[in-house]
This record gives C-alpha cells, structure tokens and sequence, in this order.
C-alpha cells in the first residue's frame, strides 16, 4: 500500500521545537521532490519548504527562513522538518507532498501525493 505519513507534531510553547517526519511506504522517496505545506484555521494551504531529490536542493517561505530546516534521509525513506523558534503564528496542519521528479520546487497544484497532515500547535 503507498502511504505517506507525517507525525511528530504536538504542542510546544513559543521558542520551543518539533521535528517533523515524512515517512513513505510502498515507494520510494529518493527519485521524488517533497514539499512541507502548512494550513491554518480559515487560512490557505500554503508551501513552507522543499527538497528536490537530485541535488538536494532547498527552499524555504520568508515565514520560516532561518528556524526551519528541511533535510532527507534516503535510507530511512524520510524527509524531516526541523522547527525551531516556534512562534503561536505557526499553528497549522503540517501537511508533505511528493512529486516523482528529480528537481525541484513545486506549486501546490503540481505534487502528486500527500499525507494526512499532523497538527502542530505553538502556545503557552
């Protein structure tokens, strides 16, 4: 069964940490591009960060710049979130996306495949 599951979110203060886990079955990631996307209550999706599989290349939203790092683990079929400097404005489903590509960044309309999200709250 192809399966992508985030987990790892929870609920921290402001300036703590989390890091996320994008964890694949069924495929596997290193010949794929991923994103990290959060939502917010009555907010839309939006991307944060992404790796493409080739190169490793990286980037990430102005929002986070400089708190979050996106790094993959080809062994472990798994792409980490590192957060820190958590802030309450970060509150949001944190969702990862795939698209089978060497390259890249992508819009949200372009990954083929997303999990189930997991929720990351940040409040004291």
């Amino acid at each position: 069964q192809v399966q992508l599951v985030e987990s790892g979110g929870g609920l921290v203060q402001p300036g703590g940490s989390l890091r996320l886990s994008c964890t694949a079955s069924g495929f596997t990631l290193d010949d794929h591009a991923i994103g990290w996307f959060r939502q917010a209550p009555g907010k839309e999706r939006e991307r944060i960060s992404c790796i493409s599989s080739r190169e490793g290349g990286t980037y990430y939203a102005d929002s986070v710049k400089g708190r979050f790092t996106i790094s993959r683990d080809n062994a472990k079929n798994t792409v980490y979130l590192q957060m820190t400097s958590l802030k309450p404005e970060d509150t949001a489903v944190y969702y990862c996306a795939t698209r089978h590509s060497s390259y890249g960044c992508y819009s949200i309309y372009e990954y083929d495949f997303w999990g189930q999200g997991t929720q990351v709250t940040v409040s004291s």
